[in-house]
Protein backbone atom coordinates (compact mmCIF):
# COMPACT_ATOMS: atom_id res chain seq x y z
CA UNK A 1 0.00 0.00 0.00
CA UNK A 2 1.34 3.40 -0.92
CA UNK A 3 0.31 6.44 0.64
CA UNK A 4 1.60 10.25 -0.72
CA UNK A 5 1.85 12.91 1.15
CA UNK A 6 0.43 16.46 -0.36
CA UNK A 7 -2.07 18.74 0.54
CA UNK A 8 -5.20 15.76 1.07
CA UNK A 9 -8.51 16.64 -0.44
CA UNK A 10 -9.51 12.88 -1.73
CA UNK A 11 -8.56 9.16 -0.63
CA UNK A 12 -8.06 7.21 -3.75
CA UNK A 13 -7.61 3.14 -3.69
CA UNK A 14 -6.54 1.78 -6.68
CA UNK A 15 -6.69 -2.43 -7.55
CA UNK A 16 -5.93 -4.93 -9.45
CA UNK A 17 -7.56 -8.03 -9.05
CA UNK A 18 -6.74 -11.44 -10.35
CA UNK A 19 -9.58 -12.58 -12.30
CA UNK A 20 -10.27 -16.32 -11.21
CA UNK A 21 -11.50 -14.46 -7.24
CA UNK A 22 -14.66 -14.09 -7.16
CA UNK A 23 -15.43 -13.79 -3.57
CA UNK A 24 -12.46 -11.07 -3.41
CA UNK A 25 -14.37 -8.89 -6.01
CA UNK A 26 -18.01 -9.24 -4.20
CA UNK A 27 -16.18 -8.27 -0.77
CA UNK A 28 -14.72 -5.27 -2.67
CA UNK A 29 -17.97 -4.30 -4.31
CA UNK A 30 -20.08 -4.57 -1.62
CA UNK A 31 -17.93 -2.77 0.73
CA UNK A 32 -17.44 0.29 -1.64
CA UNK A 33 -21.20 0.24 -1.98
CA UNK A 34 -21.07 0.64 2.00
CA UNK A 35 -18.84 3.33 1.97
CA UNK A 36 -20.51 5.28 -0.41
CA UNK A 37 -17.26 5.82 -2.69
CA UNK A 38 -17.41 6.82 -6.19
CA UNK A 39 -16.13 4.40 -9.32
CA UNK A 40 -13.90 6.32 -11.34
CA UNK A 41 -13.19 3.42 -13.79
CA UNK A 42 -12.68 -0.41 -13.09
CA UNK A 43 -11.01 -1.11 -9.52
CA UNK A 44 -10.22 2.58 -9.07
CA UNK A 45 -12.66 4.46 -6.34
CA UNK A 46 -12.66 7.48 -4.71
CA UNK A 47 -13.37 9.07 -0.73
CA UNK A 48 -13.13 12.30 1.01
CA UNK A 49 -10.22 12.86 2.75
CA UNK A 50 -11.16 11.14 6.12
CA UNK A 51 -9.39 8.94 8.48
CA UNK A 52 -11.89 6.49 9.30
CA UNK A 53 -12.47 6.26 5.07
CA UNK A 54 -9.03 6.46 4.78
CA UNK A 55 -8.87 3.43 7.30
CA UNK A 56 -11.44 1.69 5.38
CA UNK A 57 -9.68 1.96 2.38
CA UNK A 58 -6.24 0.13 3.94
CA UNK A 59 -8.66 -2.43 5.00
CA UNK A 60 -10.28 -3.32 1.87
CA UNK A 61 -6.48 -3.10 0.21
CA UNK A 62 -5.50 -5.80 2.52
CA UNK A 63 -8.55 -8.39 1.55
CA UNK A 64 -7.16 -7.56 -2.32
CA UNK A 65 -3.79 -8.48 -1.79
CA UNK A 66 -4.89 -10.99 0.57
CA UNK A 67 -6.43 -12.59 -2.59
CA UNK A 68 -3.44 -12.01 -4.34
CA UNK A 69 -4.16 -8.75 -6.17
CA UNK A 70 -2.45 -5.57 -5.64
CA UNK A 71 -3.62 -2.44 -4.00
CA UNK A 72 -2.76 1.10 -3.62
CA UNK A 73 -4.32 3.77 -1.09
CA UNK A 74 -3.24 7.35 -1.67
CA UNK A 75 -4.01 10.71 -0.38
CA UNK A 76 -4.37 12.90 -3.87
CA UNK A 77 -4.73 16.52 -3.85
CA UNK A 78 -7.31 17.95 -7.06
CA UNK A 79 -7.59 21.22 -9.04
CA UNK A 80 -10.58 23.25 -8.65
CA UNK A 81 -11.94 21.72 -12.05
CA UNK A 82 -11.67 18.64 -10.69
CA UNK A 83 -12.81 19.18 -7.10
CA UNK A 84 -16.36 20.08 -8.62
CA UNK A 85 -16.47 17.00 -11.06
CA UNK A 86 -15.56 14.71 -7.83
CA UNK A 87 -17.58 15.96 -5.32
CA UNK A 88 -20.45 15.96 -7.96
CA UNK A 89 -20.07 12.46 -7.66
CA UNK A 90 -21.27 12.82 -4.18
CA UNK A 91 -24.76 14.22 -5.12
CA UNK A 92 -27.03 11.94 -2.78
CA UNK A 93 -29.85 14.58 -4.33
CA UNK A 94 -31.93 11.63 -6.55
CA UNK A 95 -31.53 9.39 -3.87
CA UNK A 96 -33.14 11.78 -0.92
CA UNK A 97 -35.74 12.30 -3.52
CA UNK A 98 -36.68 8.86 -3.89
CA UNK A 99 -36.92 8.67 -0.47
CA UNK A 100 -39.31 11.70 -0.17
CA UNK A 101 -41.72 10.77 -3.10
CA UNK A 102 -42.06 7.53 -0.79
CA UNK A 103 -42.48 9.68 2.04
CA UNK A 104 -45.23 11.60 0.30
CA UNK A 105 -46.90 8.41 -1.09
CA UNK A 106 -46.90 7.27 2.45
CA UNK A 107 -48.41 10.51 3.84
CA UNK A 108 -51.10 9.50 1.37
CA UNK A 109 -52.05 6.33 2.89
CA UNK A 110 -52.79 8.37 6.47
CA UNK A 111 -55.99 7.07 7.88
CA UNK A 112 -56.68 4.61 5.10
CA UNK A 113 -53.51 1.89 6.19
CA UNK A 114 -53.54 1.03 9.95
CA UNK A 115 -51.37 2.75 12.14
CA UNK A 116 -48.86 -0.16 12.61
CA UNK A 117 -48.35 -0.76 9.06
CA UNK A 118 -47.84 3.19 8.70
CA UNK A 119 -45.75 3.49 11.78
CA UNK A 120 -43.63 0.19 9.84
CA UNK A 121 -42.91 2.20 6.72
CA UNK A 122 -42.18 5.41 9.00
CA UNK A 123 -39.49 3.17 10.77
CA UNK A 124 -38.24 1.82 7.59
CA UNK A 125 -37.90 5.07 6.30
CA UNK A 126 -36.03 6.77 9.25
CA UNK A 127 -33.00 3.63 8.72
CA UNK A 128 -33.01 4.16 4.71
CA UNK A 129 -32.31 8.07 5.72
CA UNK A 130 -30.03 7.41 8.16
CA UNK A 131 -28.02 4.92 6.31
CA UNK A 132 -27.61 7.30 3.66
CA UNK A 133 -26.87 10.32 5.49
CA UNK A 134 -23.85 7.88 6.77
CA UNK A 135 -22.90 8.32 3.04
CA UNK A 136 -23.52 11.87 2.74
CA UNK A 137 -20.28 13.63 2.48
CA UNK A 138 -21.86 16.91 1.34
CA UNK A 139 -25.44 17.12 2.89
CA UNK A 140 -27.40 19.87 1.05
CA UNK A 141 -30.98 21.38 0.94
CA UNK A 142 -32.08 17.27 0.11
CA UNK A 143 -31.19 16.10 3.03
CA UNK A 144 -33.19 18.95 5.32
CA UNK A 145 -35.85 18.72 3.03
CA UNK A 146 -36.32 14.58 3.83
CA UNK A 147 -35.65 15.29 7.18
CA UNK A 148 -38.26 17.61 7.26
CA UNK A 149 -41.15 15.84 5.63
CA UNK A 150 -40.55 12.38 7.50
CA UNK A 151 -40.78 14.24 10.97
CA UNK A 152 -43.94 15.84 9.94
CA UNK A 153 -45.09 12.18 8.53
CA UNK A 154 -44.14 10.98 12.14
CA UNK A 155 -46.13 13.44 13.75
CA UNK A 156 -49.10 13.00 11.61
CA UNK A 157 -49.13 8.94 12.17
CA UNK A 158 -48.23 9.47 15.83
CA UNK A 159 -51.43 11.93 15.84
CA UNK A 160 -53.43 8.59 14.27
CA UNK A 161 -52.21 6.24 16.95
CA UNK A 162 -52.78 9.02 20.28
CA UNK A 163 -54.61 11.75 19.19
CA UNK A 164 -53.79 13.56 22.74
CA UNK A 165 -49.79 12.52 21.95
CA UNK A 166 -48.36 16.47 22.48
CA UNK A 167 -46.88 19.08 20.07
CA UNK A 168 -43.83 20.05 20.79
CA UNK A 169 -43.50 24.02 21.60
CA UNK A 170 -40.74 26.00 20.88
CA UNK A 171 -38.80 28.16 23.28
CA UNK A 172 -36.12 27.30 25.81
CA UNK A 173 -35.80 25.31 28.78
CA UNK A 174 -36.09 26.87 32.09
CA UNK A 175 -33.71 25.57 35.05
CA UNK A 176 -36.23 23.99 37.95
CA UNK A 177 -34.85 23.19 41.67
CA UNK A 178 -35.93 20.44 42.79
CA UNK A 179 -36.68 21.15 45.87
CA UNK A 180 -40.03 23.31 44.60
CA UNK A 181 -40.84 19.97 43.33
CA UNK A 182 -40.42 17.46 46.20
CA UNK A 183 -43.41 15.23 47.68
CA UNK A 184 -45.65 16.47 44.78
CA UNK A 185 -48.25 15.17 42.87
CA UNK A 186 -47.15 14.20 39.42
CA UNK A 187 -49.82 13.82 36.59
CA UNK A 188 -49.98 12.32 33.22
CA UNK A 189 -52.10 10.59 30.40
CA UNK A 190 -53.31 6.97 31.32
CA UNK A 191 -51.75 4.17 29.23
CA UNK A 192 -48.58 4.57 29.56
CA UNK A 193 -45.94 4.20 26.93
CA UNK A 194 -42.40 4.73 26.85
CA UNK A 195 -41.90 8.56 27.07
CA UNK A 196 -44.20 8.77 30.08
CA UNK A 197 -43.14 5.61 32.01
CA UNK A 198 -39.68 6.85 31.19
CA UNK A 199 -40.36 10.32 32.91
CA UNK A 200 -42.12 8.42 35.71
CA UNK A 201 -39.41 6.52 36.77
CA UNK A 202 -36.81 9.80 36.12
CA UNK A 203 -39.24 11.16 38.25
CA UNK A 204 -39.20 9.01 41.00
CA UNK A 205 -35.16 8.24 40.85
CA UNK A 206 -34.01 11.49 40.68
CA UNK A 207 -36.24 14.31 41.25
CA UNK A 208 -38.63 13.65 43.49
CA UNK A 209 -38.40 10.29 45.10
CA UNK A 210 -41.37 10.73 47.20
CA UNK A 211 -43.76 11.58 43.82
CA UNK A 212 -47.29 10.09 43.63
CA UNK A 213 -48.88 9.58 40.26
CA UNK A 214 -52.18 9.95 38.89
CA UNK A 215 -53.36 8.76 35.39
CA UNK A 216 -55.36 11.23 33.59
CA UNK A 217 -58.18 9.71 31.14
CA UNK A 218 -58.57 13.14 29.76
CA UNK A 219 -55.49 15.76 30.20
CA UNK A 220 -58.50 18.60 31.50
CA UNK A 221 -58.65 16.15 34.68
CA UNK A 222 -55.79 16.95 36.07
CA UNK A 223 -55.78 17.59 39.69
CA UNK A 224 -55.14 21.46 41.41
CA UNK A 225 -51.19 21.67 41.75
CA UNK A 226 -50.18 18.20 40.11
CA UNK A 227 -46.95 18.89 37.97
CA UNK A 228 -48.34 17.58 34.13
CA UNK A 229 -45.80 16.09 32.28
CA UNK A 230 -46.17 14.94 28.26
CA UNK A 231 -49.52 16.36 26.98
CA UNK A 232 -50.49 19.51 25.21
CA UNK A 233 -50.50 22.46 28.06
CA UNK A 234 -48.57 20.40 30.45
CA UNK A 235 -45.34 21.91 32.52
CA UNK A 236 -42.99 19.70 31.33
CA UNK A 237 -44.00 18.52 27.94
CA UNK A 238 -42.05 18.31 24.28
CA UNK A 239 -40.33 21.54 22.96
CA UNK A 240 -37.89 22.06 20.09
CA UNK A 241 -37.65 18.50 19.07
CA UNK A 242 -37.15 17.07 22.37
CA UNK A 243 -39.32 14.22 23.98
CA UNK A 244 -40.66 15.13 27.77
CA UNK A 245 -37.74 12.61 29.26
CA UNK A 246 -35.18 15.02 27.53
CA UNK A 247 -36.71 18.06 28.42
CA UNK A 248 -37.37 16.91 32.44
CA UNK A 249 -33.19 15.65 32.32
CA UNK A 250 -32.30 19.22 30.90
CA UNK A 251 -34.81 21.30 33.02
CA UNK A 252 -33.53 19.54 36.68
CA UNK A 253 -29.66 19.98 35.07
CA UNK A 254 -29.14 15.96 34.98
CA UNK A 255 -27.74 16.07 31.63
CA UNK A 256 -23.95 15.97 32.81
CA UNK A 257 -25.08 12.17 33.76
CA UNK A 258 -24.19 10.77 30.24
CA UNK A 259 -26.14 7.48 31.00
CA UNK A 260 -28.93 9.53 31.36
CA UNK A 261 -28.39 11.66 28.40
CA UNK A 262 -27.84 8.14 26.46
CA UNK A 263 -31.23 6.81 27.28
CA UNK A 264 -32.82 10.02 26.30
CA UNK A 265 -31.44 9.22 22.87
CA UNK A 266 -33.51 5.50 23.15
CA UNK A 267 -36.55 7.33 24.50
CA UNK A 268 -36.29 10.22 21.70
CA UNK A 269 -35.64 7.29 18.97
CA UNK A 270 -38.74 5.36 20.16
CA UNK A 271 -40.73 7.86 20.80
CA UNK A 272 -40.53 10.34 17.99
CA UNK A 273 -38.32 8.34 15.76
CA UNK A 274 -35.17 10.13 14.01
CA UNK A 275 -31.74 8.62 13.67
CA UNK A 276 -31.69 5.27 15.10
CA UNK A 277 -30.06 4.04 18.13
CA UNK A 278 -28.41 0.67 18.61
CA UNK A 279 -30.25 -0.35 21.84
CA UNK A 280 -33.57 0.89 20.96
CA UNK A 281 -35.14 -2.50 19.51
CA UNK A 282 -34.21 -4.10 22.46
CA UNK A 283 -35.41 -1.65 24.99
CA UNK A 284 -38.98 -1.36 23.05
CA UNK A 285 -39.38 -5.23 22.78
CA UNK A 286 -38.69 -5.67 26.36
CA UNK A 287 -41.03 -2.54 27.10
CA UNK A 288 -44.00 -4.42 24.99
CA UNK A 289 -43.62 -7.55 26.73
CA UNK A 290 -43.81 -5.71 30.29
CA UNK A 291 -47.20 -3.98 28.80
CA UNK A 292 -48.32 -6.83 28.14
CA UNK A 293 -48.20 -8.68 30.80
CA UNK A 294 -48.76 -5.54 33.01
CA UNK A 295 -52.44 -3.69 31.84
CA UNK A 296 -52.45 -1.87 34.97
CA UNK A 297 -50.30 1.72 34.80
CA UNK A 298 -48.86 1.40 38.40
CA UNK A 299 -47.60 -2.38 37.72
CA UNK A 300 -46.09 -1.44 34.28
CA UNK A 301 -44.74 1.27 36.17
CA UNK A 302 -42.98 -0.86 38.88
CA UNK A 303 -42.03 -3.52 36.40
CA UNK A 304 -40.74 -0.79 33.75
CA UNK A 305 -38.67 1.23 36.40
CA UNK A 306 -36.58 -2.49 37.14
CA UNK A 307 -35.78 -2.27 33.61
CA UNK A 308 -34.53 1.42 33.75
CA UNK A 309 -32.93 0.32 36.77
CA UNK A 310 -30.67 -2.00 34.83
CA UNK A 311 -30.62 0.17 31.73
CA UNK A 312 -28.59 3.06 33.80
CA UNK A 313 -26.67 0.49 35.29
CA UNK A 314 -25.22 -0.75 32.07
CA UNK A 315 -24.80 2.68 30.76
CA UNK A 316 -23.39 4.31 33.56
CA UNK A 317 -20.66 1.19 33.42
CA UNK A 318 -20.29 1.88 29.54
CA UNK A 319 -19.52 5.48 30.22
CA UNK A 320 -17.15 4.63 33.58
CA UNK A 321 -15.02 2.32 31.38
CA UNK A 322 -14.82 4.68 27.83
CA UNK A 323 -13.49 7.68 30.48
CA UNK A 324 -11.05 5.05 32.50
CA UNK A 325 -9.72 4.21 28.66
CA UNK A 326 -9.33 7.88 27.52
CA UNK A 327 -7.40 8.62 30.63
Amino acid sequence: MLHKSSAVDWTLLVTTQPTGNAAVRMRVWREVRRLGAAILRDGVYLLPARPELASAFDQLARNVEQGAGSAHVMQVDASSDQQAQWRALFDRSSDYGELLKRCQKLRGRLGRDRVDVLRKAVRELDGELAALASIDYFPGPAAEQLASALTDLRIAVERLAAPDEPVATSGDITPRARARYARRIWATRRGLWVDRVACAWLVRRFIDPEARFVWLAKPTEIPRRAVGFDFDGAEFTHVAGRVTFEVLVSSFELNRDAALVAMGAIVHALDAGGAPVEAAAGIELVLKGLRQTYVDDDEFLCAASAAFDALYAALSANTQETEAQSK
